[in-house]
């Protein structure tokens, strides 16, 4: 069913996320995006404070990259290009991946040609131990993204779209930095703390931001959290100390996706499987993708599929990779990712030609 599934999804210039599944995807389907970089360089953006904070601007240059994709990848429907969709989707990529940490008061560092980051001010242990779940009714940044949805509507009646959340690991990193993996050694008891004020300031702003979306017909009933950092940490501490607020995340909603990039996610599988409700889980080429299936049979995989394997190996070994994932690990989506300027477009067309053949 299609509320039981999520796949793949990339705004034009916005970091990957996730969108609910229509039900008639492909064995394998392609999810391409390109870099903030690609798109300056292409269409001359500028991706500073204001691609962020302007919707008309924003606007503005939402319909310049879908029109220097539709030109370039003609029928390949990337970032949307070539569906006339109404009302367009003026939200995803907003403050990157940056949402929870700018809430905590991390400042943003924005640039010209690439997604914002934040500055390095990590929490102390005692702050840390201090550490409250803000009130987001009084949050400017929460409350400067409730406006932002306003001026949306005002423009196109609704605010489609998604704000990349990341997951409590992700956003324990931002805020406490490297000593983050000392902790979960030296205070343990502390990181719970984090992680706990973390996940429910997730929960607030996603019920938040969904409520109100629905006042305007937008209903969305599904999380997602990014879990890029787990490699850093092993199968046994993400059960400890990662898992509770990942399946405290899924309780409050229909369904739930978690995102791995493109690392070997065998040793964290196992765990994912006990989640009941997660519909959308990604890993690398590395992993035992044939374990995946068997493991995950009801939720929508991804194959995240590196720009450097994309730019550097010949079309005979991605066909070959494709392959592999088309037997193993299907029905699946093919994630091409931050790919960067110099990639070679007919490299891509060729990328989603060996898509649609191997779906046949």
């Amino acid at each position: 069913m299609p509320r039981r599934q999520l796949i793949s999804y990339i705004a034009p210039s916005a970091p990957a996320t996730r969108r609910p599944a229509k039900g008639d995807e492909p064995l394998l389907r392609p999810e391409v995006g390109f870099t903030p970089q690609w798109y300056h360089e292409a269409v001359g953006i500028d991706f500073g404070q204001r691609w962020h904070v302007d919707v008309r601007y924003r606007h503005e240059t939402v319909v310049a990259m879908r029109h220097e994709l539709q030109r370039r990848f003609p029928g390949a429907n990337i970032g949307g290009a070539g569906h006339d969709d109404v009302p367009l989707d003026l939200l995803t990529g907003v403050f990157g991946t940056c949402m929870i940490a700018a809430i905590f008061g991390l400042p943003i560092v924005y640039t010209a040609n690439n997604w914002p980051n934040v500055e390095h001010q990590y929490l102390t242990r005692d702050r840390m131990a201090a550490l409250k779940v803000p009130d987001l009714v009084a949050n400017p940044m929460f409350q400067d993204l409730l406006r932002q949805v306003d001026e949306i509507e005002r423009m196109q009646e609704q605010a489609v779209g998604f704000i990349n959340w990341q997951g409590v690991l992700n956003n324990a990193q931002r805020l406490r930095g490297p000593d983050l993996f000392v902790d979960l050694y030296e205070v343990p008891q502390l990181v719970h703390h984090l992680f706990g004020v973390i996940c429910e300031t997730m929960l607030l702003g996603i019920h938040g931001l969904y409520e109100r979306q629905r006042a305007a017909g937008i209903d969305y009933q599904f999380a997602t959290i990014s879990n890029c950092s787990v490699n850093l940490i092993s199968p046994l501490q993400y059960e400890e100390f990662v898992l509770p607020y990942d399946r405290r995340i899924a309780s409050g909603f229909d369904v739930i996706g978690i995102h791995n990039c493109a690392w070997n996610a065998d040793p964290y599988v196992p765990s994912y499987a006990t989640i009941p409700n997660l519909a959308y889980v990604d890993m690398g080429l590395d992993s035992d993708l044939e374990k995946a299936r068997r493991l995950l049979p009801h939720t929508r995989r991804a194959l995240m599929y590196t720009p450097m394997d994309l730019a550097n190996k010949s079309m005979d070994a991605i066909y070959e990779d494709l392959e592999q994932a088309a037997r193993n690990y299907a029905p699946c989506d093919i994630v091409l990712a931050d790919i960067e300027s110099g990639t070679p477009d007919e490299r891509v067309l060729g990328v989603i030609g060996c898509c649609e053949e191997l779906s046949k």
